[in-house]
């Protein structure tokens, strides 16, 4: 007699009903986790927007984050305002860093859209902070950041970040001996924005020079440093209008 498990259609209910339980725990699962999973999210964002205006907790050569259990209190403590600038209007939002722009950018392809920029503005030992997000393209995947700039448009400090560079070449725009390089760097030629350049073969290799809107590249990540001058370039042009302002 033939055993019904030896049958195709046993085989086939069996791992139908096997994918819809597996289905249904990951489902389960992920919705279960999301609340913490978008909280982790917004824990993040705050802690590199800190860390660009040099609120962190760095020690020797290591990048080191404001701690998850201080991080409201000191986003709270140290941004004192959140614009939303669409245009030539700027209006104050609470949540702007929670925008999200790869979707803004995306949006910003249609016609007659006005894409909404956030910008936060800090205050630490007296000196004030614009702090601007930015996102690009490197060699495999998206990279981002946040560059911090004081009144004069002089970058005060940044931080980067990847998806997916590598390892050891690309994907050390993370650590501190590039990042801490944009201290100090001049955006503007005089009224004119012309950002920084992540150089191959700059003349300045310790980055001794901060007029001459260069940063010295990452040995064997071309690209992904192409990527972050481009990103600089694309995404703080579109703040010049309005930061213009600031000196006025």
């Amino acid at each position: 007699m033939e055993n019904k498990t030896d049958k195709n259609s046993y085989t086939i209910i069996f791992a139908i009903i096997l994918v819809v339980f597996v289905g249904a725990v990951l489902a389960y699962a992920a919705e279960s986790l999301k609340p913490k999973i978008t909280e982790n999210k917004r824990l993040e964002i705050q802690q590199n927007i800190l860390y660009a205006m040099g609120v962190n907790e760095n020690n020797e050569g290591s990048v080191n984050f404001v701690s998850t259990d201080k991080v409201a209190g000191e986003f709270s403590k140290y941004i004192k305002k959140q614009l939303v600038i669409e245009g030539d209007k700027a209006t104050e939002d609470d949540h702007a860093y929670l925008i999200d722009l790869k979707k803004e950018e995306a949006k910003a392809a249609k016609p007659n859209y006005i894409r909404k920029l956030p910008l936060f503005i800090g205050e630490k030992d007296g000196k004030t902070f614009y702090i601007i997000p930015m996102r690009g393209k490197g060699l495999w995947d998206a990279i981002w950041g946040y560059v911090s700039l004081d009144k004069d448009l002089i970058v005060e400090g940044v931080y980067f970040d990847h998806k997916g560079e590598t390892p050891g070449l690309g994907a050390n725009i993370n650590q501190r001996f590039f990042m801490d390089d944009f201290q100090g760097e001049e955006i503007m030629n005089g009224d004119t924005f012309v950002g920084i350049t992540v150089a191959k073969g700059n003349n300045d290799p310790t980055n001794i020079t901060k007029d001459d809107h260069e940063v010295d590249a990452l040995a064997g990540a071309t690209i992904t440093g192409t990527g972050v001058t481009a990103m600089i370039k694309k995404d703080l042009s579109m703040y010049i209008p309005y930061l213009k302002t600031l000196k006025n």
